[in-house]
């Protein structure tokens, strides 16, 4: 082998070193919210929710699912729905299951033009939005 073949390869190598280190040192990065700014809004959206006032149910579940998905897309999570963004958390999430549960309530509400959530349904959806947005860092 001549030396030329010999620098080449080797460039090669580190060239490939480098970039997979690049990979690794972006990937582990976790994102750094502004939690006194989402912990202000998160008190907004919560209290927002009165038990004398059913206007007030199907708003906050709608409020909260949009805050959590503006969080996963600050945070970089691919997707183009709010659920498929929550696919990629799977097994991240502590309250997993009731944080489908909120967003499927938040579906209902956007798409079935004559339903209406309970206060119970509102408050579950709410601690489960919570639970996320503490699970991610946010709040």
């Amino acid at each position: 082998m001549n030396g030329s073949l010999i620098a080449l390869i080797i460039a090669v190598i580190v060239v490939g070193i480098l970039i997979f280190v690049a990979i690794t040192l972006t990937q582990n990065r976790k994102h750094s919210f502004n939690r006194e700014e989402y912990q202000a809004e998160w008190l907004t959206i919560n209290n927002s929710l009165k038990k004398d006032s059913p206007d007030s149910y199907n708003m906050v579940i709608v409020k909260a699912d949009k805050f959590l998905d503006r969080a996963l897309i600050e945070m970089g999570v691919p997707g183009k729905t709010m659920g498929e963004r929550l696919k990629r958390l799977h097994g991240r999430l502590s309250e997993e299951d009731d944080v489908w549960s909120a967003h499927k309530s938040r579906n209902r509400i956007a798409h079935e033009t004559n339903y209406n959530a309970t206060y119970y349904e509102a408050k579950r959806s709410l601690a489960a939005f919570k639970s996320a947005l503490k699970d991610i860092g946010a709040i």
